[in-house]
Parts: structure tokens; C-alpha cells; sequence
């Protein structure tokens, strides 16, 4: 692993680990010496890293260079942890792993004192159901939004009938008992909104939709707001 690959994990390592966190705890979960972990210190140190504590009795992040200021109310540290702990809850392995992440560089940028106020937030979330397991690689779907991507699905509807389609994905819509991806259908000519669990096979497809993603969710939103019923999943 370079050097800045190393320093940068060893920076994320020390935000999120409850301090003080040993060079014995940080060179395990790096897989790498304890001495290392020490020059490594040094290194962030030189390059401003307020970080206090030595061997033997671990280290603590005070200041982290790498990210900038922050200055948040209570309440909004509530609404931060709040939304995060429940996308940690809710979304797929890897944006609950993202929302994990980001709220550890939020919370590295605080002062203490909000720091504190985040680890003792009064608000809670707990979900009891278990998220969707989608027949669907989520990271692919995201990645085919960003880069504005038509998808190849095959998908079964409520009745089991079985159709193949060409789709331009725009949004994936979490509901209370099910996850959805909005997007317009190329076999109907139409928005439609198709259940995650229900989308059997996927490629990508090479063409562009773009730009026509935003004009498209307007288009969705405005036509929504005239009829003031949902789309129909299942046609």
C-alpha cells in the first residue's frame, strides 16, 4: 500500500474508532506494525494532524487537517444522526457503509463539544423490519444514474408475467416496506416505478440517455402532482 493510501486509512481509522485507540489496535486493523504506526503519527502530525496521546496509552483525533471546519446547531447534529443511523438501517451494504463513513468525517470536523452533543443524541432510530434484498447489484443501479446509462432488465410483474425492457433508471425511491426504482420504460413508452426484488437479470445497455435524466424526474414530479395518484408498479 503507498504511503498516502496508508496515512489517509490510518486518518479515517483514528476518526472512527472510540479513543484512545492503541498503535496495537490501529496496526492490526491496518495490518501493519506497530512502528509503522508510530512514524505514520509523526507523518500526520507534521502535516497539522492535532492528534494527542503516545505509545502505550493510544491516540485521539482533535483536529483532522483533511477535512474542513464544521459549525452545526444541536438540532441540526440530531437531524445529521438521525438520517445517517437510519440509512445505515435501511439502504444496501454499501450505502449503509457510506452513511456509516460520512458521519465519522462529519463528526471528526466538530468541536468537542458538539462531538459530545452527537454521541449522546436523544434521537433514535430502529427499524424492525429487515431491508429489501434487492435481485439487483444497487452499486450498478447508482453508477447507471450517475453516468446517465440505459439498463437491459428482465422483470416480473405482480401476476409473474415475465418481460424484458429497455430502461432509463432516475431515482430509487426507499418506502416503508419496499424499495423502488423509478424509471422510464422504453417497452411503454412511460414512467414506471418497479420493485427492486422483482428485476430478474440486468446488463448494461451502452447507450446515453443523456441529458435527459433531470428533465425526465421534473417531467415525473409535474405529471405526478396532475394526476395525484401514483404510478402503477405493476404494468
Amino acid at each position: 500500500m503507498a504511503k498516502s493510501d496508508r496515512l489517509f486509512r490510518l486518518l479515517h481509522l483514528i476518526r472512527g474508532l472510540t479513543p484512545p485507540v492503541t498503535a496495537a489496535r490501529l496496526g492490526a486493523a491496518m495490518e501493519v506494525s506497530e512502528r509503522t504506526i508510530y512514524r505514520d503519527i509523526d507523518s500526520l502530525r507534521a502535516a497539522g494532524a492535532r492528534i494527542e496521546g503516545e505509545a502505550g496509552l493510544g491516540y485521539t483525533m482533535i483536529e483532522d487537517p483533511a477535512l474542513p471546519p464544521q459549525t452545526f446547531t444541536q438540532i441540526e447534529i440530531e437531524a445529521l444522526t438521525l438520517g445517517l443511523s437510519d440509512v445505515s438501517q435501511r439502504g444496501d451494504v454499501d450505502l449503509a457503509q457510506a452513511a456509516k463513513d460520512a458521519l465519522t468525517k462529519i463528526l471528526a470536523t466538530l468541536p468537542e463539544r458538539q462531538q459530545r452533543q452527537a454521541m449522546h443524541a436523544v434521537n433514535l432510530v430502529h427499524r424492525f423490519s429487515t431491508p429489501v434484498v434487492a435481485s439487483i447489484d444497487m452499486t450498478l443501479l447508482r453508477e447507471a444514474m450517475w453516468a446517465e446509462e440505459a439498463l437491459d432488465i428482465g422483470y416480473k410483474d405482480r401476476e409473474g408475467i415475465a418481460t424484458q425492457r429497455r430502461i432509463f433508471p432516475l431515482a430509487i425511491s426507499y418506502h416503508d416496506r419496499a424499495v423502488m426504482l423509478l424509471a422510464w420504460c422504453c417497452l411503454r413508452a412511460d414512467f414506471r416505478m418497479f420493485h427492486v426484488t422483482r428485476i430478474e437479470g440486468y446488463a448494461q445497455s451502452g447507450e446515453s440517455y443523456r441529458p435527459q435524466r433531470v428533465s425526465l424526474l421534473r417531467q415525473y414530479i409535474a405529471n405526478l402532482k396532475a394526476r395525484k395518484e401514483p404510478i402503477n408498479p405493476n404494468k
